[in-house]
Order: structure tokens, then C-alpha cells, then sequence
């Protein structure tokens, strides 16, 4: 019989309340019997045993929060008895040894991906349209209207002939409360059909603000340039603003001095006029998507996938369902030798000595300890902290501190050593788990990684939450069955089963890399890409989290 109840860790004092329960119910955990003094909520925290003002509260074995008031045994942890607290971090010198999970289901497999000259693979292939500054923004959207329709990438349709159906009724004095939306799928008719797409980088910086936001952007957006997703680039340029054209060219000739993409430059002060400017880049982009279209997919060993690992919406199952599923498919991943990368660095707060300890060696221990004190010490000079991160959701679903809800949030990175830390923009160059400095919020998060390299990402949900990616295919998945049914147009997967006691982690581990093999060879397509969520968001490094 599946336990109403989950503790997570030995060393914990306090309980998962899988279902709702009711004040009175008596809750068992091995030996241990606990009566509830009042109603729990589903995902929420039961205290185990009475406590004090000050006494630590224990979860994933690690402090996650420390009361602020006397509380019962079988009581409901809140925001009015519980604080954030994490424990103190640093390098001790801990040798890890991992014990990888059974990699030989996937040892022989491949997946057909679009091979790049220097040597990495893609699981897509886009056309990239870029703005050096915000002022090219109106003429990508121009560009964007113009591309989308005609060579069958717009999913808009369907709303566009809603919107007609409604204006044809009221010319004809009808009542529109009659008139359904139809929500039928667009058929695509795409002309190039070795393109995945034609996707637009808007962003608001490139000038104004300062030198240091302009370096910042551009070395994002050199790194979009020289992503595997991406077979080309149009940019665009006004011509006076901080973020030069010569200076994007520096950015990605040091990231990449073999670079040899297609890349097409159109400065607006240097055209005639700005409809010369927008028929000139599309006519040239024609030309090179005509080359582009003629790459094809082949196979590639699956060491040659970069997987972002991500969450967003989270609630009290995130840690217990969907990240720990994750957490064996990055295993998995990492013991065939491919990358894996584990940002939002304000959401590992309280996880940070089991990086550490996790770490390969001192200097990469330290950069992680570095990056995570000058991002907590810049977020405190603003009367700001890591703990004000988890949102009215995340608390109303159970993740009442962020020790909690970073704790639960770092099981998505598994248990595999962590081989490098990289900071905004850089470069993934090292198989096995890189830890990536990010803000929390979900696209300043997944904007980061695809950065960095990630030709996938794998995104937790307990909530729900649309995000996606321009470059970089983002794959959903629910930590309960309510969501996965409620909001099925958003969501892959579903690892509910888990909570429900009929699937194991390990099992739907495995069930996650099946499909994201699929998606990576383009057999799949994931509901964010499909209905164009393309968020980009540069994070300018400001306290953000």
C-alpha cells in the first residue's frame, strides 16, 4: 500500500504530505507514528515533533529553514513558523566517488542530429536573426511577419483566422458570443525542409546602459551565433549604437576562431532606406537558406548531447518526482560521456557543499564558492537574498523556503562529479556536469544555457509554465498528473506516476532519455517548439533571481 507520506532523507524531521490529509489522520513512516494537530495540504511539510524558537529544520538531509516559533508535532510548516536558513559552506577537500547508474541500454545507441565543422552536433537547424541593438528590433518583427508566413513557420494562423471569423460578424451586425475558437493545429507548409526554423533574438540593450551590459550582450550573442542549433546568422545593425558590429565580431572570433557559418551583416545608416534595408536581408537570407536547406541529418554517438536541466513553477513534488527523474537521465547522459548543465545558481542555495564535495578538484570547488558569494553579496547590498527567490506559487505549493525549494531543485543535476563551472556566456568544453551561473528566473535561466551549449533542455514543472527557447528545443515535464492533464498542450511528460507509487525514478529516468533521443533527432516535436515559445531574455548581471 503507497504511504500518504514521504521522508526523503533518514536525517529529516519532517514529512511530504503526498495527498491532502485531514487533522487527526495518523501518519507512518517506518516505525515512527505522527498525529496531524491540523489539515496538510497535499506537498506540504509536516513537522515530525514538537520544536522551538531556533531549532533547525532538516530536509534532503541538509538544513532547509529554522523555526520561528514554537510549533506541535503533526503540524503544517508555514511561513509564519518557518524561516530560511541554510548551513555554512566550503572546501574541505572530500574525494567523491560516483557510482554511475547502468548505462548499456544506451551504450550503442545514436541519435540523427546536424553534424557542425567543429565537431559538435546539433538537434536542430535554425536560421538566426540577430539585433546588435534594440532600434533593429521593429525591423526583425518586419522580417519575422514576412519569413514566418511565407515559408510556413507561423502558428498563428489558426488565432488570425479566429480574428476574421469575429470582424466578418460584426460587418455583418451578428452576434460574435456564438463564434468558437477552433483551436486546430496550422498546417505547415514549409519550404525548406532541412530548416527548423527562422528565429529572432529581440532583446532592449545594445546601447544606452552601460559598456560593461554592451560586452555582456554581445558575448551572449556571439554565443547564440556559434550555438549547434544554429546553421546561420542575418544580423542587423544600426550603425551608432555601444554594441558594434567589429565588436561582435571579436566576441565570436574568441569564441570561436575556426568559425565558418554563414553570417550576413546590414548596418541601417549604410542603406538608402530602411525598406532597402529589410528586402536586401531577406533576399541574401533566401540565398543562404538555399544552401543551408541541403544539410542533412546523420547519426551522432549520444556523448555528442549538451542537455540543460532546468525548473520553473516548481511545487513541493518538483523534488520528489520530476528533478530526481531528471537527476537519472543526467546520469545517464553523463556515464555515455555527453554534458549536462545545472544553472540557476540563486536555487542551489543550501545545496552547495554537496557540490562542492562533488567537485573534481579545488580550483573548480572555488569558482563555484566564488561565483555563489558575489552573487549572494551583490543580491544582499540591494536588501535583497537568495531567500526572497521562491515565488507566491512556489510557497503556496509547499516550497516555503528557498533551501527547500533549491535543495528539491538540485536534484535535476544528478549525482554525477561536477567537472567544470562556467560563468554567464561561457563555453561548455568538459563531458560530465557543468554548473552554469544564472539567474532563477526561467528564461534569464534557459537564455543562459543555450548559451553555454545546451542542444537540449529538459524543464521540471509543478505549476505550469510556457517557457521555451529560440535556439534550443525545450522539453516539459510535469511533476504530477493533475498538471499534465490540466495543462497538456504545454506538457511532454509526465512523472505523476512516481508520486503515485507506479513508476520508479529510474524507470522514468530511462523514460526521459527514450525521448529526448526522439527529439534530438527531430522524430519528436516538443510543445514549446511546436507553438513557437521562443523566450530570450540577456541577463544584464544585475540582482536577479
Amino acid at each position: 500500500m503507497k504511504s500518504s507520506v514521504l521522508k526523503i532523507d533518514s536525517k529529516d524531521n519532517v514529512l511530504v504530505a503526498l495527498s491532502d490529509l485531514k487533522k487527526g489522520d495518523k501518519v507512518q513512516w517506518m516505525n515512527e507514528q505522527t498525529v496531524l494537530v491540523e489539515d496538510i495540504p497535499s506537498k506540504h511539510k509536516i513537522f515530525m515533533h514538537a520544536g522551538d524558537i531556533g531549532d533547525k529544520i532538516v530536509m534532503y538531509g541538509v538544513t532547509v529553514g529554522e523555526l520561528t516559533c514554537s510549533v506541535k508535532a503533526g503540524s503544517l510548516m508555514t511561513t509564519q513558523n518557518t524561516k530560511h536558513a541554510a548551513d555554512e559552506f566550503g572546501y574541505r577537500g572530500f574525494s567523491y566517488k560516483w557510482n554511475g547508474p547502468d548505462i548499456s541500454q544506451f551504450s550503442n545507441r545514436t541519435f540523427l542530429g546536424y553534424h557542425r565543422n567543429d565537431g559538435r552536433v546539433g538537434t536542430a537547424n535554425y536560421w538566426l536573426f540577430i539585433p546588435t541593438v534594440f532600434c533593429e528590433n521593429r525591423n526583425l518583427d518586419t522580417i519575422k511577419e514576412a519569413l514566418h508566413e511565407s515559408l510556413g513557420y507561423a502558428v498563428t494562423e489558426k488565432y488570425t483566422t479566429y480574428a476574421k471569423q469575429l470582424r466578418d460578424a460584426i460587418n455583418k451586425g451578428e452576434d460574435i458570443r456564438s463564434i468558437n475558437f477552433a483551436p486546430a493545429n496550422a498546417i505547415q507548409n514549409r519550404l525548406f525542409k532541412n530548416v527548423d526554423g527562422i528565429k529572432f533574438l529581440n532583446h532592449s540593450g545594445g546601447c544606452g546602459g552601460t559598456r560593461h551590459d554592451a560586452e555582456t550582450l554581445g558575448r551572449l550573442l556571439a554565443a547564440y551565433a556559434d550555438h549547434p542549433n544554429v546553421a546561420g546568422i542575418t544580423l542587423l545593425s544600426l550603425g551608432c549604437q555601444h554594441l558594434q558590429v567589429n565588436d561582435f565580431r571579436q566576441y565570436l572570433q574568441e569564441r570561436s576562431p575556426e568559425f565558418d557559418k554563414p553570417l550576413l551583416v546590414f548596418e541601417q545608416q549604410q542603406h538608402a532606406s530602411e525598406s532597402d534595408l529589410i528586402a536586401d536581408a531577406i533576399k541574401q537570407t533566401f540565398l543562404q537558406l538555399m544552401k543551408v536547406n541541403q544539410q542533412e541529418r546523420t547519426a551522432a554517438t549520444l556523448n555528442k548531447l549538451c542537455v540543460g536541466v532546468k525548473c520553473g513553477g516548481s511545487d513541493g513534488f518538483s523534488g520528489i518526482s520530476a528533478n530526481p527523474a531528471v537527476g537519472f537521465c543526467a546520469d545517464l547522459i553523463v556515464g555515455l560521456g555527453g554534458q549536462v548543465l545545472l544553472a540557476e545558481f540563486p536555487e542551489l542555495c543550501g545545496a552547495e557543499q554537496n557540490l562542492i564535495d562533488r567537485s573534481v578538484d579545488e580550483k573548480t570547488a572555488n569558482k563555484f564558492i566564488r561565483l555563489m558569494k558575489e552573487y549572494s553579496d551583490q543580491a544582499k547590498a540591494v536588501g535583497s537574498g537568495f531567500h526572497m527567490n521562491p515565488s507566491p506559487g512556489n510557497i503556496k505549493d509547499g516550497l516555503i523556503t528557498d533551501a527547500i525549494k533549491s535543495t528539491g531543485a538540485c536534484k535535476k543535476g544528478g549525482t554525477s562529479p561536477v567537472t567544470d563551472v562556467l560563468d554567464y556566456t561561457e563555453p561548455a568544453i568538459k563531458a560530465g556536469l557543468n554548473l552554469v551561473c544564472t539567474p532563477g528566473n526561467d528564461v534569464e535561466a534557459t537564455t543562459g544555457k543555450a548559451a553555454s551549449g545546451a542542444t537540449l533542455i529538459l524543464f521540471t514543472t509543478g505549476l505550469g509554465t510556457p517557457t521555451g527557447n529560440p535556439v534550443c528545443p525545450v522539453i516539459k515535464i510535469a511533476t504530477n498528473s493533475k498538471l499534465a492533464e490540466k495543462m497538456k498542450n504545454i506538457i511532454d511528460i509526465n512523472t505523476g506516476d512516481i508520486i503515485e507509487g507506479t513508476k520508479s525514478i529510474e524507470e522514468k529516468g530511462r523514460e526521459i532519455l527514450e525521448y529526448l533521443i526522439a527529439v534530438a533527432s527531430g522524430a519528436i516535436t516538443p510543445k514549446a517548439v511546436a507553438l513557437n515559445q521562443d523566450d530570450f531574455i540577456p541577463w544584464k548581471r544585475g540582482v536577479s533571481l
